[in-house]
């Protein structure tokens, strides 16, 4: 006889009443009312009712837990702490408040491992993939100090500093990018369906075809015929650099180096990275982190394997009694202006207050920067789509320009 399966795990809404009266909601994932009710009574809840949610259908799956959820997250936690809110009572509020259903179901799955004894440290540590090291870290050290409530709003002031620095770099990154794509495109367009129309019109001409027309012609046939394979080699391509970044430190460090070096983009970059590792470095040391442990975490957020390799080299000479400002100048990675002000920071002892200001300087550095990139940009898109749209043009018509000439 076939063994019964087991039916499997659904997310159910709950409502109960605590052992003090008072009256919570919330969700939980099981077989079968009976088993949450079970599990809600070894929690210390009486249920009151349990209500099965539908599964959601394909056109309304859940959408991904976004960096910016997380930071709207920590900032919705800070301000219901700020206002006298328990902390358990705070998930029940902003978890109904978010309109991500993946997001909502974090939050209730943290809110059960708080009110099942956890600390908050250690149920943000259960979701690595969402709360990342750093996040844990400072949290841990809020609810040590007695002071979750600032801390949480010196993560979320982090979180919002760092997504405006990604979203500008991928907006630097977007344009180049969009020339090299929107060209590919025009030009296959044109190739196939545009070029093979003349073609078939000079075969009557009975001449030689110039140089040029024949040139874009049989660039033309040959797209014709291996179009599958360029496209099957640009797909490769991608695919196996970052697959070899992925598993290679030494293609990793070459094209990290290659991207510090390019023109504009490098500078933006470098700027960039420089940023981050100061607003990183100044939220956890404004946090009570020790510098040596604070540093470790700071290599990981680096975003680029030569300054994460220089942060780990600084942090085992500061390790060692050297002070922050010589172990910046010895990897010589950092602007002579950003290791002056560290060195302040050091002698007044406000090295955390000294470090934001370093952010703030170049996080609109890469403002300006990357406004003037935009702008800088928009008409080389357009002269580099009008030389390819128009050489194509030029050498189509030019037999049709020589013929009446000849007339």
């Amino acid at each position: 006889m076939a063994a019964k399966k087991e039916p499997k795990e659904s997310t159910y809404a709950w409502e109960g009443t605590n052992k003090r009266g008072s009256r919570l909601k919330g969700q939980l994932q099981g077989r079968s009312p009976a088993l949450i009710k079970a599990e809600l009574r070894r929690q210390g809840i009486n249920p009151l009712k349990v209500k099965k949610i539908a599964a959601a259908s394909l056109f309304s799956r859940s959408k991904k837990v976004t960096t910016k959820d997380i930071a709207i997250f920590a900032r919705q936690l800070a301000t219901m702490l700020g206002a006298g809110v328990p902390l358990v009572q705070s998930f029940d509020i902003v978890g109904r408040g978010h309109e991500n259903p993946a997001m909502q179901k974090l939050i209730f799955s943290i809110k059960a491992d708080v009110e099942g004894g956890s600390s908050l440290a250690e149920a943000l540590k259960r979701h690595p993939q969402q709360f990342d090291e750093l996040f844990c870290n400072l949290v841990f050290a809020g609810e040590q100090a007695g002071i979750l409530e600032s801390l949480l709003s010196k993560i979320a002031l982090y979180k919002e500093k760092v997504e405006a620095i990604k979203g500008k770099i991928r907006k630097a990154m977007f344009y180049p990018t969009a020339i090299v794509a929107v060209s590919f495109i025009v030009t296959s367009i044109l190739l196939i369906f545009v070029v093979p129309q003349f073609e078939s019109l000079f075969k009557g001409f009975g001449a030689d075809l110039p140089a040029m027309t024949r040139f874009v012609i049989d660039l033309s046939e040959f797209f014709q015929a291996w179009w599958w394979a360029i496209l099957g080699g640009i797909g490769a391509v991608i695919v196996l650099t970052a697959q070899a970044k992925k598993r290679s430190r030494k293609v990793a460090r070459g094209m990290d180096s290659m991207l510090l070096k390019l023109p504009i983009i490098g500078d933006i970059l470098t700027k960039a990275i420089i940023a981050r590792f100061a607003r990183t470095l100044s939220t956890m040391f404004a946090a009570g982190v020790p510098l040596v442990e604070a540093m470790a975490t700071v290599a990981g957020t680096a975003g680029n394997i030569l300054y994460a390799e220089a942060i780990i080299n600084m942090r085992d000479e500061v390790s060692t009694g050297t002070t922050l400002q010589q172990s910046m100048r010895h990897t010589g990675m950092f602007p002579n202006m950003v290791v002056q002000m560290i060195a302040i920071g050091e002698e007044s002892g406000s090295l955390d207050a000294m470090l934001g200001k370093v952010a703030d300087f170049y996080e609109e550095e890469v403002d300006n920067m990357v406004d003037g990139l935009s702008s800088l940009l928009e008409p080389v898109i357009m002269a580099f789509l009008g030389i390819i749209i128009g050489g194509l043009v030029v050498a189509m018509y030019l037999p049709i320009f020589q013929m009446g000439q000849v007339v």
